[in-house]
């Protein structure tokens, strides 16, 4: 199952990477900026990016840094993200093909390991956190921002919402489960904040190459829960087509203690 995810993913981003350096919404943000402040680099650190996409966490962290290592699944994104980095002048930041569930890094390699709008694509993130726990130096620290679901029926849903968008997503967690799965693997949580972000459903669409006559069918999901799904997901209409959503990402900071 995890290696018909993982070619899933390959499929999904493989031709879509220039699309991801583009995305306002993987660009910037406040949860991008505050996880610059919290993570707190020092000079003489050196960073994991893991599943870098448009290589935007790279960027923001590079001028911190001694170095970035953008990691990816896909060859292909990464290819964008090392075009994207390289046309703004920066030379700290180099590129490593790599599995999140399986890093071809050493022991205790690095001060800092980030990962940012891409765990919901793992198809076992217990195993990642081993992973990033397993690579993060003694006093290192783990910063973390991905989508996170109500408990219960209605996080099922969106989970739902998504993969009838996304065929490469597997699960966003609620963060009583990314708790439980961090201080697991010998993490220490240190703080947790939460970012609403608020999507264009044309534009998320486009992004995956939704079909433009499959798009009702994946609206339907939210639209059909009802008053549930508009409280929650803060629905927004032109008439009785969807016109934005908003959902709910958290920032994870840990440590290796």
């Amino acid at each position: 199952m995890a290696e018909s995810a993982k070619e899933r993913v390959l499929q999904q981003y493989g031709s879509v990477g220039d699309a991801y350096v583009r995305s306002a919404g993987h660009a910037g943000g406040n949860d991008l900026v505050r996880l610059v402040e919290v993570v707190a680099p020092a000079s003489s650190d050196r960073l994991l990016d893991i599943a870098t996409g448009g290589g935007h966490v790279a960027k923001a962290f590079a001028p911190h840094v001694s170095e970035v290592v953008a990691s990816d699944l896909t060859p292909s994104m990464l290819a964008e993200a090392e075009k994207f980095i390289a046309g703004l002048g920066i030379t700290t930041v180099a590129f490593a093909i790599a599995d999140a569930e399986g890093l071809p890094f050493p022991d205790e390699s690095f001060d800092i390991v980030t990962c940012r709008i891409a765990p919901h694509h793992f198809p076992h993130p217990d195993q990642f956190v081993i992973e990033v726990a397993r690579v993060l130096k003694h006093g290192g620290r783990f910063g973390l921002i991905d989508s996170v679901v109500p408990n219960g029926e209605l996080g099922a849903m969106f989970n739902q919402f998504e993969l009838a968008r996304d065929p490469s997503h597997i699960r966003s967690l609620t963060v009583d489960e990314w708790q439980e799965l961090i201080v697991a693997a010998g993490l220490l949580v240190e703080l947790i904040e939460f970012f609403p972000k608020r999507h264009d459903f044309a534009d998320w669409t486009d992004r995956a190459n939704v079909p433009f006559d499959q798009r009702s069918n994946v609206s339907a999901i939210l639209i059909d829960v009802g008053d549930a799904a508009i409280e929650a997901f803060h629905l927004e209409f032109d008439g009785s087509e969807l016109r934005a959503f908003t959902d709910r990402k958290a920032l994870i900071l840990a440590e290796k203690g």
